[in-house]
């Protein structure tokens, strides 16, 4: 019995931990249509945080090329790429990296916050934070 409730207690921590980090995999929305068009997984590496494209839902997408990318990343698959890059912790947000839209080829200064244990708020933006988009993430069940 007392394995059981140590089980799951061990169960119900690591849950509750995982729920308050920006670690882990997030669903990328349609803004018009609220579908899921991606998944994305943020990961740490060196006490920074990235993230990676892990699946594009669009079955026709699923090959596509980042032919609006430059540099390194021009022509090769949007499937696997890492999008967010270099950002550190300060605070209760992450910034001093870069993101890319895919779609359009372009890396934005960023910072990501979350917004709730289960929505990341994702703000990319040119010169200043008040020149920007925002767009959210949301934690894949």
């Amino acid at each position: 019995m007392k394995k059981i409730f140590y089980t799951l207690l061990l169960i119900i921590i690591s849950t509750s931990i995982n729920a308050q980090t920006i670690f882990g995999k997030w669903e990328n929305r349609d803004e018009e249509t609220n579908k899921v068009d991606s998944v994305i997984e943020v990961y740490q590496k060196e006490g920074k945080a990235y993230a990676k494209i892990i699946e594009i839902t669009d079955k026709n997408r699923q090959d596509a090329l980042c032919d609006k990318c430059s540099g390194k990343r021009k022509n090769n698959p949007i499937l696997g790429m890492n999008i967010l890059t270099g950002l550190k912790k300060d605070g209760d947000e992450w910034s001093g990296g870069k993101i890319l839209d895919p779609k359009n080829g372009k890396e934005y200064k960023c910072y990501i916050k979350l917004d709730n244990s289960n929505k990341l708020k994702i703000r990319g933006y040119i010169g200043f934070a008040a020149f920007g988009r925002t767009a959210y993430w949301y934690r894949k069940k």
